[in-house]
């Protein structure tokens, strides 16, 4: 048990190694002259053989030219690769990782090596060609071919799931979805340990995403400073970011950023929550507006018997506030009315 469990365990740690190369310009001049040599070998062993000058040895070059020139030289051009900027290829020699060929350039690597990229399968990671075919009628027509690429890219790039129904910490269903900015870092763990980096990257992120969003209301009173999805979406977020990373180890990617791009209630509850927050609005705004009015009703009191402009009994006062208290809490404009008797 503890010999298998020591097997899995070297499988999970490929470290990227430096594949062996040379200059590609370099052999595939050399292979040109060699060939070209080879062509003019060739012609002249096979002139001297035909008048008959030293038939073994010149049968012998006849042989060797012809080898070099339809077999070595041809399978010598396989060796030689071209990256773009930010690109890699992944080398494995029978079946054994052979090592990562990084950098831009040209270059030459053994022939016998195959380029892996298990993402390249998916749509992302093949190149489109459109082949033009003749149809019976004399028309032709486009067909795109979708070929492999084996290079894996390392630029940073944008992953956007599609948006998913989550409950909050409360229960409420809630549509929310993300993008996150990745790249890889460690190709061999890339391709060895898991089947295919992108789709392994994408499940992740589902998967962190329900985790962490279950641990957050949608929203929460700024008063008790619960933090909430819509209120601390950068400090969600960052332990999105965190919770996908932790995951995404083993297949040498690196989260470099992940934000939310869409949060809302799920359409079965978004007009009762819409309710629940207008109503909220509604009794904040009231309470609001009720304590300004209270102010401004002491603040009225305490000025007309500090001028003494008028001596107000207990009953009058009671009046005054109430009628300041409906002209100021009033939802309309009021209508005054002048009196213009005697106010006992």
């Amino acid at each position: 048990m503890s010999k298998l469990s020591g097997t899995s365990e070297r499988q999970l740690h490929y470290e990227e190694i430096k594949a062996k190369s040379i200059s590609g310009m370099l052999m595939l001049v050399l292979n040109i002259a060699l060939m070209i040599g080879a062509i003019l070998g060739f012609i002249y062993s096979v002139i001297l053989v035909e008048r008959g000058a030293a038939h073994g040895l010149w049968v012998s070059l006849v042989v060797v030219c012809a080898l070099y020139l339809f077999l070595i030289g041809p399978f010598l051009f396989i060796g030689l690769k071209i990256l773009q900027p930010n690109e890699a290829l992944v080398l494995t020699l029978f079946g054994k990782y052979y090592g990562t060929l990084r950098g831009e350039g040209f270059f030459f690597v053994n022939p016998f090596v195959v380029a892996v990229n298990p993402a390249s399968a998916s749509a992302s990671g093949c190149n489109t060609v459109s082949i033009e075919k003749a149809s019976s009628g004399g028309k032709s027509h486009g067909v795109n071919v979708k070929i492999p690429n084996k290079k894996i890219s390392l630029k940073s790039m944008t992953l956007h799931n599609e948006k998913q129904k989550i409950n909050d910490e409360l229960g409420n269903p809630i549509i929310i979805g993300i993008v996150v900015i990745w790249k890889v870092v460690n190709t061999a763990k890339a391709v060895f340990n898991v089947d295919n980096y992108i789709e392994f990257l994408s499940i992740q992120c589902d998967s962190s995403l329900r985790n962490i969003v279950r641990l957050y209301p949608y929203d929460a009173s700024s008063e008790d400073g619960e933090k909430s999805l819509r209120g601390s979406s950068q400090e969600v977020a960052e332990r999105i970011k965190e919770e996908i990373q932790s995951r995404v180890d083993i297949a040498g990617l690196e989260i470099l950023e992940a934000r939310i791009t869409h949060l809302a209630y799920a359409p079965e509850i978004a007009a009762a929550m819409l309710q629940r927050q207008q109503a909220s609005a509604i009794i904040a705004a009231r309470q609001m507006i009720v304590e300004g009015a209270v102010g401004m009703v002491e603040m009225a009191l305490s000025k007309l018997s500090e001028n003494n402009i008028v001596q107000l009994d207990e009953e009058r006062k009671a009046a005054m506030v109430s009628n300041l208290l409906v002209v100021l809490c009033g939802n309309k404009d009021p209508q005054p009315i002048v009196n213009s008797g005697s106010i006992y």
